[in-house]
């Protein structure tokens, strides 16, 4: 079987793999029950380390459960705060950094990521970018929190310098409305 396109998390997932370094610095910042941190994780490799964001404290159990279950719990941070902290939670530079926006899979869906503390992770992660490094978000604007946070994004991401940043917005126009879209934005090798 051939590659397939699949959803815009596996399409964040192909950049992922190619950006993420072993022995990289990653930053979920959005963690959920820890799937993306566990790809994380397993890609950085014995020598990287990741720093996993989130609000629900049932995000963090099932997400440390994950990670022991697969041996990778001693290169992961996880933090019991928002992601809007993170410019002063993560303490080095990242090569990637990765939103997957909404709320917690399985858990009360009227807690969401918001657009106010999106947008200000958003431009916190743009900062702490190595160059080269990446940012991917995907964004689910299928609820009215998730619609705010679609539209504070192409505007925050349209407006990015050229010069600063590469920047896509994928999105399958097939999917019908709501469907997730994801966003890639590299910073660019500063010369």
């Amino acid at each position: 079987m051939g590659y397939e396109l699949k959803s815009a998390r596996y399409l964040a997932r192909d950049v992922l793999r190619q950006a993420l370094p072993a022995g990289g610095i990653a930053v979920d910042a959005t963690m959920g029950n820890g799937h993306d941190t566990l790809f994380l994780a397993e890609q950085v490799g014995e020598t990287g380390h990741v720093y996993a964001f989130d609000i629900q404290a049932d995000a963090l159990v099932s997400t440390r459960a994950l990670l022991e279950a697969n041996g990778v719990a001693d290169r992961v941070t996880l933090l019991h705060r928002s992601h809007a902290d993170l410019a002063e939670a993560v303490p080095q530079k990242a090569d990637a950094v990765v939103f997957n926006l909404g709320w917690l899979p399985g858990g009360d869906h009227r807690i969401t990521t918001l657009c106010a503390s999106t947008e200000k992770a958003v431009l916190s992660a743009l900062e702490l970018l190595r160059p080269c490094g990446v940012v991917t978000i995907c964004a689910y604007p299928g609820h009215e929190e998730g619609t705010r946070e679609l539209d504070m994004l192409v505007r925050l991401v349209s407006a990015l310098s050229n010069r600063q940043y590469n920047a896509l917005r994928q999105s399958f126009l097939n999917a019908g409305e709501g469907a997730p879209e994801c966003f890639v934005i590299q910073k660019l090798n500063s010369k």
